[in-house]
């Protein structure tokens, strides 16, 4: 219910802002510009999703083989110390578990590619335990709250756009990123935990969120002292191995079990099919109506007023030019990365303005976009809270990659 409301609220106001502007200020190319926005924005999610067709395919064949090899269920068990305490709904031996673990690790790498189809994968498994198909369980929300939270411990294509943009020190974020994108895990884990008074004081999670700090440690030891062009050849190098060698995995350990792997393979690869084609319809409505919202200039509205607040208490604005990157990021991953990259070229990669935006955009997730694709996926229209609990994650994001902005850089502020 809640995205319904935000959604018509998207339309309502671009629509006024638009209108305004047409009557006070004379502009009479804003409704026009608007329409073709919104008619880019179309454009854009069926491109999005005709593009997810080859890699869900793929993925979902690879995952239907681990399924009927047994694979998925190994991880199932594996991981159900720390899941069963997140997901009490879930049993211990679902698929499910193994499939959100796959996700949570590709995203952690930041293997898009792979993660997308994994987590589809996982939410149509969470669907068949549900009792309501058209509402949102418990389970649901907070797999997906934890997805738009978005951990990644290595922001390579973060890094790369620095190093395009002449930064001194490309992978000087690496380590705000890092943190930042733990903080945001942190608050939506206990924003949903909250609703769904879920005790996080237990041993499993507290060993989990331990084993996630040591290894924070160990990578930044790791990759910290490395030039730049290093870590993204060595995180690079990592990804590929992980994905490459559970893809050989699947398929031999499904021949070693006598299944017909090329058979699954097909079985899966329809679904896969099938499901890129449905969320079409979600991707598109959202993404029309965040173009609505940006072209007549309202998210540039939202971010001078948070400005002039700040000013009045006296308080330094030097991130403000920053913020729409954070704003923008959870409406569109591609917008953010634009603006992103506009803020570097206009303060310069290594100023501090320029260092925000890209901690910003390593720290927080797309949430419209999770959201709409995720639930598109399995029918679900009743969201319930998740999209609270998604942007709670993204706020406290946001707050923290400025806090952690300042507090690495704030040296370099003019």
């Amino acid at each position: 219910m809640a995205l319904n409301y935000v959604w018509i609220a998207f339309f309502v106001i671009a629509f006024i802002v638009a209108l305004v502007k047409l009557v006070v200020l004379g502009d009479t190319a804003v409704f026009n510009n608007v329409v073709n926005g919104m008619f880019d924005g179309a454009k854009t999610g069926a491109e999005i999703s005709l593009g997810l067709i080859g890699v869900m395919t793929f993925w979902l064949g690879i995952m239907k083989i681990g399924e009927r090899a047994g694979m998925i269920s190994l991880f199932a068990k594996g991981v159900s110390p720390f899941f069963s305490r997140l997901f009490p709904e879930v049993p211990k031996s679902h698929p499910a578990n193994g499939s959100i673990i796959m996700n949570f690790s590709a995203n952690a790498l930041g293997l898009d590619n792979a993660a997308t189809p994994v987590g589809l994968k996982a939410m149509q498994e969470l669907q068949e335990l549900n009792t309501q198909k058209d509402t949102a369980s418990n389970a649901m929300i907070m797999f997906l709250v934890l997805n738009t939270a978005g951990i990644t411990l290595i922001p390579t294509s973060v890094i790369a756009m620095r190093m395009a943009s002449g930064a001194a020190n490309p992978a000087d974020i690496f380590i705000p990123c890092l943190i930042g994108t733990f903080i945001s895990f942190l608050s939506g884990m206990i924003a949903v935990a909250v609703y769904q008074k879920i005790n996080l004081f237990q041993g499993p999670i507290l060993a989990f969120f331990g084993g996630f700090i040591a290894l924070m440690a160990g990578l930044y030891f790791w990759l910290g002292s490395l030039p730049p062009d290093k870590i993204q050849l060595y995180a690079s190098l990592l990804g590929g191995v992980i994905i490459f060698a559970v893809i050989v995995l699947f398929i031999v350990y499904g021949a070693a079990r006598k299944i017909n792997v090329y058979e699954a393979f097909i079985d899966g690869a329809k679904e896969g099919f099938t499901t890129a084609v449905m969320i079409i319809p979600f991707l598109i409505a959202i993404l029309v109506a965040i173009a609505a919202f940006r072209v007549t200039g309202c998210m540039d509205y939202v971010v001078n007023g948070i400005g002039s607040f700040v000013a009045m208490f006296g308080a330094d604005t030097s991130f403000v030019p920053a913020l729409p990157v954070g704003l923008m990021k959870t409406l569109s991953g591609g917008g953010a990365r634009g603006l992103m990259v506009d803020v570097m070229n206009t303060y310069g990669a290594d100023s501090f303005e320029g260092r925000l935006a890209c901690i910003m955009q390593g720290s927080t997730e797309t949430t419209f976009y999770i959201l709409a694709v995720y639930f598109g996926s399995v029918g679900i229209k009743k969201s319930k809270y998740a999209l609270v609990c998604g942007l709670i994650a993204d706020f406290v994001g946001v707050v923290a990659a400025i806090l952690l902005a300042y507090w690495f850089f704030g040296s370099t502020i003019k």
